[in-house]
């Protein structure tokens, strides 16, 4: 049996609570994960979900060590990465990458498509950048004249490419996509799913996939981790949680959220291409 890319045992993480922040003095933490227990399978898409202010986005970027963990440990690829410093983590940050939610504050409006996803090449060492730009673009489905441009002048659905193809470039081995497709309309959202399912599956990526619409989790991911106040109430392979929840939040967040059945080749269906328009500058 395939050893798990991730082994996350007691993970606990306490941050500042500054609506509690003293005139003088320490500020006082507030526990935002509360011992965690779990494993991520390689070259699978894990789907991490829950209500807002259970712990999901301080979990993901406990993977990823932007943020460090109180307590407990947090094994890489059999790595302790728990506490490293950021000397000795820097070699791992290639393989370590993240699609964040908002591409327009995630993307500096300085600089040119081609030189914000060259910047991680760069960095760490590699060589034919240029080629590797052309082929990162080409791989989220954008034509190399992109290259050029600047975020303004690409549609929300283009930006967010631009972001995977920035995260993909170094062919890492984890990807944190952290509500990648919030804020976009239905058919831009079911685009970018396709595109990064078939990413996920030609790059044999392992996907931690935060997300608060259950029938994209449902489709996409091929397990589930169901998170609440900081806790896991309940993980297993997606078809038997969903089939058979046994955790009572689970069954109310299952009840709240429409699911219809789900067309197996919906996703595949859709064409990968988008048919945008580059908008009027300002737009």
């Amino acid at each position: 049996m395939t050893e798990p890319l991730f082994k996350v045992r007691g993970l606990k993480v306490a941050l500042p609570d500054m609506t509690r922040k003293p005139p003088f003095g320490r500020v006082p933490l507030v526990e935002i994960l509360k011992g965690l227990d779990f494993d991520l399978p390689r070259r699978s898409v894990t789907g991490i979900v829950g209500e807002s202010g259970s712990g999901k986005s301080t979990l993901g970027r406990s993977l990823v060590r932007l943020i460090e963990p109180t307590h407990g440990t947090v094994k890489f690829d059999d790595n302790d990465i728990t506490h490293l410093g950021e000397q000795r983590l820097a070699p791992l940050r290639r393989d370590l990458q993240m699609i964040f939610q908002d591409p327009m504050s995630s993307l500096n409006p300085r600089r040119t498509i081609g030189s914000i996803i060259a910047a991680p090449l760069k960095h760490n060492g590699l060589a034919n950048v240029g080629e590797r730009v052309a082929e990162a673009l080409a791989r989220v489905g954008l034509p190399q004249a992109f290259a050029t441009r600047y975020r303004h002048e690409l549609s929300g659905g283009q930006r967010q490419r631009v972001g995977i193809a920035r995260a993909l470039a170094l062919s890492p081995k984890f990807v944190l996509a952290d509500e990648i497709v919030s804020g976009l309309d239905v058919s831009t959202q079911a685009q970018i799913l396709t595109l990064l399912e078939r990413l996920a599956d030609e790059m044999e990526l392992t996907v931690a996939f935060i997300s608060h619409d259950l029938s994209v989790v449902r489709r996409l991911c091929r397990q589930v981790i169901v998170m609440r106040m900081g806790q896991i109430v309940e993980a297993g392979p997606t078809d038997t949680l969903f089939a058979a929840p046994q955790h009572p939040y689970t069954r109310e967040l299952i009840a709240a959220f429409p699911l219809p059945e789900i067309d197996p080749d919906w996703l595949a269906s859709t064409p990968v291409e988008e048919k945008e328009t580059q908008p009027p500058l300002g737009a």
